[in-house]
């Protein structure tokens, strides 16, 4: 079935959840989408099991990964850069999430391949901004950003889904959209830069708004509402 992205291409060089939740959503609306991984091992959710399906792919890597084309390509290898940098000189999405500054260095960041393709729409993701070299997961930036804070009864609780790469996908994927309109509009690609802490801090919207504009911190209800009553589950008699 065709979509309203047919026709674009997206380098995918990235890796675990956040960054391939989006580029498996631009394959969803009919992108081709490359996926570069690395030779022998893959994505790092390849190996994320149980449980795995009938074939023994770990159905981890199956969730964010359909809708996608595959190439191993060790971009510490000469030969591989170069087949690596003509994909990205073909793309027009390239997303990525490595360690700030190691793409550049292989020469596939963004000031190396907009110079040969400046309708690129290159997008980074990382834990806390290109500036910041800390390595950033999920589970960090939940309990970092607070989320964990809120989130149980007793004990700060992490959320049952990695929802912080999630809603960064989601961003990332905002991002590509709009950054795709300018294009059709300028002519021009552009750098998109997401966060996983910036993505979380957003998505806490009343909990954030709240601890910014009167100082006090949430804390954690369980299932029940700061703001709202009733609303929370409830024993009921069937």
């Amino acid at each position: 079935m065709s979509g309203p992205l047919e026709g674009l291409l997206v380098a995918d060089f990235s890796r675990v959840l956040a960054g391939p939740y989006a580029s498996m959503l631009l394959g969803d609306m009919g992108a081709t989408v490359v996926k570069v991984e690395r030779p022998g091992k893959g994505d790092d959710t390849r190996s994320w099991s149980p449980p795995v399906d009938h074939d023994g792919v770990a159905t981890y890597f199956s969730a964010v990964n359909r809708n996608k084309y595959s190439i191993a390509l060790d971009l510490d290898a000469a030969e591989d850069r170069v087949a690596a940098r003509r994909l990205a000189d073909r793309a027009d999405i390239l997303i990525e999430n490595f360690p700030a500054g190691s793409l550049a260095e292989r020469g596939l960041g963004y000031a190396e391949v907009a110079a040969s393709n400046p309708g690129i729409i290159y997008c980074s993701i990382s834990g806390f901004g290109s500036a910041n070299d800390l390595p950033g997961y999920d589970l960090l930036v939940q309990a970092m950003g607070g989320l964990m804070d809120i989130t149980g009864d007793t004990h700060p609780t992490k959320v049952g889904v990695a929802i912080v790469d999630v809603v960064t996908g989601l961003h990332a994927l905002s991002g590509i959209l709009a950054a795709l309109h300018h294009r059709d509009r300028m002519g021009e690609g552009q750098l998109i830069e997401v966060t996983l802490l910036g993505a979380l801090l957003s998505s806490l919207v009343n909990q954030s708004a709240a601890a910014v504009i009167t100082g006090e911190s949430p804390t954690r209800m369980g299932n029940a509402h700061p703001s709202i009553a009733p609303y929370e589950p409830f024993a009921t008699a069937d």
